[in-house]
């Protein structure tokens, strides 16, 4: 498969200024009691205020705003667990497009709907994320959609990319900057403004021991296959992307792994802390942070809440006995 060119801080601007008309920047809100916490100066920079609940968004909107009209009349197609899915819905929907998304079969209730609301079609195949792409891919194929890889898209990386803008221009102190890592668009595009503002700036990825695939391929500098079973979908990949591990190789500072009890105790604290829904991959960073606290102490972390579509089943089996 070729590869594009991975997009630059230009590209980033240029992406800020496609999506402006449609996303407003989301906050970065500090909150004490996850200063304590930490040892840290703690700030949350809250992409579960997306329209979607999500990140990715801002990639949808990027890309979608620069098809072609041949490919606006072809449609377009893409596989997810749910936001890079919602994040083509809802772009889709914004500028006339026919949208399919493919999901594995026990998917996430409340992103399910989401898609189905925004007009997107929702086709069901496989046990996981990598068994609905490999069928997305073949649908593509047959009938001529543009397929929107989750991963291998400059589009997409320098449009998630504007969230670490806002961090940075809101909060110029920031030493580092800890992301949530599926497919890795997101870090990805987390190294390239942080290394061209201002190149001190750490930047690290986390992933859960559950789903380490992109974990071992930034070790190994090679795509390497791995499984996956953890309870946070919006880290359950399989394989990992070329155009993001050609960027965070170069790039990213450090990739932490954090074990599956550590998400769902972060995801527990996250809610309890800064009163938002927040889904498990939204809490993996808070959750790095838990676990080598004095690799962080005394200094300003900006944490990305990737996401807050957590559905109500997740939400409840959280706590566990407790009354209603």
């Amino acid at each position: 498969m070729t590869v594009s060119p991975a997009p630059d801080l230009a590209d980033v601007l240029a992406a800020r200024l496609r999506i402006a008309p449609y996303l407003r920047p989301t906050p970065l809100y500090r909150y004490p009691a996850l200063d304590a916490l930490t040892g840290a100066q703690v700030r949350v920079k809250h992409e579960n205020h997306q329209p979607v609940g999500a990140f990715k968004v801002r990639g949808g909107v990027n890309l979608v705003s620069q098809l072609t009209a041949d490919e606006r009349d072809r449609g377009v197609i893409a596989a997810s667990t749910g936001n890079h899915g919602q994040s083509v819905a809802y772009a889709a929907d914004l500028f006339g497009v026919r949208a399919v998304v493919c999901m594995p079969e026990q998917s996430n209730p409340v992103k399910v709907e989401s898609m189905r609301a925004l007009g997107a079609e929702v086709v069901f195949h496989g046990r996981d994320f990598d068994e609905a792409r490999e069928h997305c891919e073949q649908e593509a194929a047959r009938h001529g959609y543009r397929y929107i890889h989750s991963g291998n898209e400059p589009a997409l990386i320098a449009g998630v990319a504007t969230y670490t803008l806002e961090i940075l221009e809101v909060w110029s102190d920031t030493d580092v900057i800890v992301v949530p890592v599926g497919g890795g668009s997101g870090a990805a595009g987390a190294c390239v403004v942080a290394k061209a503002v201002r190149s001190s700036v750490e930047v690290i990825g986390v992933q859960s021991e559950a789903a380490p695939a992109a974990y071992r391929s930034w070790r190994a500098g090679a795509l390497v296959a791995d499984t996956t079973s953890t309870f946070a979908e919006g880290l359950a990949t399989r394989t990992a992307f070329e155009l993001p591990q050609q960027i965070l190789g170069a790039l990213l500072d450090d990739f932490v792994l954090v074990p599956e009890d550590a998400l769902r105790a972060a995801t527990r604290l996250m809610i309890e802390k800064t009163r938002n829904l927040v889904e498990p991959a939204g809490a993996a960073a808070l959750a790095a942070v838990l676990s080598t606290p004095g690799r962080f102490a005394d200094r300003n972390v900006a944490i990305v809440c990737s996401g807050g579509n957590i559905s109500p089943g997740q939400l409840t089996a959280l706590w566990p006995g407790e009354p209603a």
